[in-house]
């Protein structure tokens, strides 16, 4: 799995672009320096952060010290990390063939995870934004939040007396789920267990399924249902790939799989820790692009040495 994150450096200087600063003894009114790459850029956490931002892209393997970044991608505007994510693994794609799937943060929407299952082949894995969070209370401190709530497709399925019955599929929170009306009109979800994910490739692409079970009280059978969006999808207005998740929160697989992006953070953290008072350690991003490449080959370096001392015949016993 290919695992990324968005992280800003803080530039070495305080001021922005087109700051000034008046001499009070002469008058003389001068230009500060700035970094002129850096932007105002927005967080996950709802918290802004100047400077230059990055995406880095890495891999890891089951040894301890077996992390591996594979590339380190410069965000040029604000807003733009997910376009700039995009491009890196389009670019590492073709370059990583034992590579399955991606895991990111929800700066990846709804059109990306289409490129990746149609075009690349790969399996997004990340959390579905909320249709509505909380304005006043921060999310990591119990923010009220509503999740994304769509009507799917309909299905005709055959129960266990041989009845045919057409049930109503939804995606609550990125699971899908069967609505059913209460006496009360409202509709009630129940969330269907993932059997398998399948993907068939063509010449179009990929082309990617999700198997669910069905309960008792629908016939205990399984269904298939469709991933990836198609043209059908385009004329309903309907953005599976946003709402529809291929593993959700509560499936068994994501904690394994998601706790990657733990790693990922301990990325940012470990990079923060080897700059100078956490400030870039030269101006301009091309520079700075130099640093985080040499940074990463010493990251890369580390994990291929101990992976060979690992690997590597035991020492012979020493000869009195």
């Amino acid at each position: 799995m290919l695992y990324a994150d968005g992280k800003v450096i803080t530039p070495l200087f305080k001021a922005h672009p087109g700051d000034v600063k008046v001499d009070r003894d002469t008058g003389e009114i001068r230009a500060v320096r700035a970094e002129a790459d850096a932007g105002l850029h927005f967080e996950g956490t709802r918290d802004t952060a100047w400077g230059t931002k990055w995406v880095i892209v890495a891999v890891r393997s089951t040894d301890i010290h077996g992390r591996v970044i594979v590339d380190v991608e410069w965000v040029p505007n604000p807003g733009g990390e997910a376009a700039s994510a995009m491009d890196s693994i389009t670019e590492l794609a073709p370059l990583c063939p034992g590579a399955l799937g991606v895991i990111y943060d929800t700066a990846l929407r709804g059109i990306h995870h289409q490129r990746l299952l149609r075009d690349l082949g790969l399996l997004p894995v990340n959390k579905v934004t909320a249709a509505k969070a909380s304005s006043k209370t921060p999310r990591r401190k119990g923010g009220r939040r509503v999740e994304k709530s769509t009507h799917i497709e309909d299905r005709t399925i055959t129960t266990a007396d041989g009845k045919t019955r057409t049930i109503s599929l939804f995606a609550q929170g990125g699971a899908l789920g069967v609505g059913t009306l209460t006496d009360t009109g409202e509709r009630t979800f129940t969330e269907l267990r993932r059997v398998r994910t399948q993907r068939n490739s063509d010449k179009v692409g990929h082309r990617w399924y999700n198997t669910y079970q069905l309960s008792d009280s629908l016939g205990g059978g399984t269904i298939k249902v469709r991933l990836h969006g198609n043209d059908d999808d385009a004329r309903r207005k309907l953005n599976r790939t946003e709402n529809l998740r291929r593993i959700v929160q509560t499936d068994p697989d994501f904690k394994v799989l998601y706790r990657r992006r733990n790693d990922a953070e301990s990325i940012n953290r470990a990079l923060d820790d080897s700059l100078w008072l956490r400030r870039a350690h030269s101006i301009g991003h091309e520079r700075q692009h130099l640093n985080l490449l040499t940074y990463a080959l010493v990251v890369n370096s580390l994990a291929l040495h101990r992976h060979r001392q690992r690997s590597s015949d035991p020492p012979l016993p020493f000869a009195a």
